[in-house]
């Protein structure tokens, strides 16, 4: 494998980590912000009430972007598996 195959390699997985990541942090995030606005605005200083709505609106994320975010893990690890082979002779073949 080359030195380019693998920063490549690299780059793809840091990309679909951050595509499936994305819409639970951002959700998460936003919750967390409008909790703690919500917190300053009626001053209440409950540590459970920050966990509680994230919570509940990463399981809705998850539960709508589940299938959506299997399928980006499936079809990176189908792409990877796929390429073993020709990766495998590309060492092989420099070994000789």
């Amino acid at each position: 494998m080359s030195d380019a195959q693998i920063i490549d390699l690299g780059r793809q997985t840091l990309m679909v980590t951050l595509k499936v990541a994305m819409p639970v942090l951002i959700v998460a995030l936003v919750v967390g912000i409008l909790v703690s606005i919500l917190q300053a605005v009626t001053q209440i200083q409950e540590m459970t009430l920050t966990f509680i709505p994230k919570i509940i609106a990463i399981v809705i994320v998850l539960a709508v972007a589940g299938a959506w975010m299997l399928g980006q893990l499936r079809s990176f690890a189908v792409d990877i598996i796929t390429d073993i082979p020709e990766t495998t002779r590309q060492v092989v073949g420099r070994s000789r």
